[in-house]
């Protein structure tokens, strides 16, 4: 395989054009040529060039140009890499621009951005018809969807455990409003026909969810062979194991690439760019009726968002998840100006290198 079956396309191509003579400029070898992230593996990464698969690592030049380890290379980019010989570790010298990036804020107490992959086209956002179903977590995904520049289709697998299937979908439909929903069994292989609709050629589809959800099978099922590894949930509360411990994209042939991802107990949203406004459409309006502008929607006279609820018209248990957002992202905003702040003034300091500049922000978007 080369990169043509990993979503190497004209689009793609146009980019390399454009950037191949600034990349051989910089790194002084006319041999660089164009590869994708497929999988990481930590101090490794393996890539897809027109040759077939390669290990490889960034340069130390790489290295010591980014200041922020989300602009280090990541499953789904597309690099420019050298390779010294026919066996030896392909050197990545650049990334290309990120058409998109998912990312989360990562676990502890420090402000830093997880990035999950880039250059998505479609978010799978996989949510169990079992005991895992749960619509305020689907709401955090539906965000992170919208903020990171892909188109989001919600997939309700394991419909073979669910004896209310109908009742679950206009649920999903009620907090995800014009996002596709799709109910799927690969165990008596329904809804396949829906899921290969967004498999075109070219297309990148990434699969996220809780462990147990059943990305690992849907990938298998989709791929027609077993690529990933799949465990059974515990049946007594449907909790499953990390099976996937790492990012990696599978070709569909004459397809999309499927990438799959380790399953998420918990989801920190990073930023908010139209995340909150696309996933409460029906809030966001309704607040536009309030008496007040700046309502808080808690207890203010004349508000259209409580009364809305009274009138069992918006679920207050959807509400209080709004509100919830609204605070995460607002304290999040916060730490991050407070943590850019900071690295403008070291940035100044006599001695110190700027973290605002480098070469490789030349090739940012």
């Amino acid at each position: 395989m080369s990169i043509h079956e990993y979503g190497w396309s004209d689009y793609w191509n146009g980019f390399w054009d454009q950037w191949k003579q600034s990349f051989e400029e910089r790194v002084g070898n006319t041999q660089v040529r164009p590869a994708r992230l497929i999988a990481d593996y930590g101090q490794k990464v393996k890539l897809i060039t027109m040759d077939g698969e390669r290990w490889g690592a960034a340069s130390g030049k790489l290295r010591h140009a980014i200041v922020d380890p989300a602009e280090m290379p990541a499953v789904g980019d597309w690099l420019a890499i050298t390779t010294p010989d026919e066996v030896s570790d392909a050197v990545i010298h650049a990334v290309l621009p990120r058409k998109s990036r998912i990312s989360r804020q990562a676990a502890g107490f420090e402000t830093k951005e997880q990035l999950i992959a880039t250059n998505v086209d479609t978010l799978f956002l996989v949510n169990a018809l079992n005991h895992d179903f749960n619509m305020r977590r689907l709401e955090r995904y539906l965000i992170m969807a919208w903020n990171s520049g892909v188109n989001p289709v919600v997939v309700l697998s394991k419909s073979d455990l669910c004896e209310d299937v109908e009742q679950r979908v206009a649920e999903a439909e009620g907090v995800a409003p014009g996002v596709p929903v799709i109910v799927i069994s690969a165990l008596q292989n329904e809804g396949r026909e829906q899921l290969e609709a967004f498999l075109q050629p070219g297309c990148t589809v990434a699969l996220t969810g809780s462990s147990g959800s059943g990305k690992s099978t849907i990938v298998n099922w989709l791929s027609g062979s077993e690529v990933q590894l799949t465990q059974d949930v515990r049946e007594e509360d449907s909790r499953g194991r990390h099976t996937t411990t790492h990012r990696q994209l599978f070709p569909i042939a004459k397809q999309a690439v499927l990438l799959d991802t380790p399953g998420m107990r918990e989801l920190n949203l990073w930023d908010d760019s139209m995340g909150v406004s696309h996933t409460f459409t029906d809030i966001m309006e309704t607040a536009q009726q309030c008496r007040f502008a700046d309502c808080k929607h808690k207890g203010e006279a004349g508000c259209a968002v409580e009364e809305a609820i009274e009138r069992g018209e918006l679920s207050e248990s959807r509400v209080n998840n709004y509100r919830k957002m609204q605070r995460e992202l607002e304290y999040q905003a916060r730490k991050e100006a407070d943590r850019r702040r900071k690295d403008s003034r070291s940035s100044t300091t006599p001695g110190r290198r700027d973290q605002r500049s480098g070469w490789r922000r030349d090739v940012e978007w």
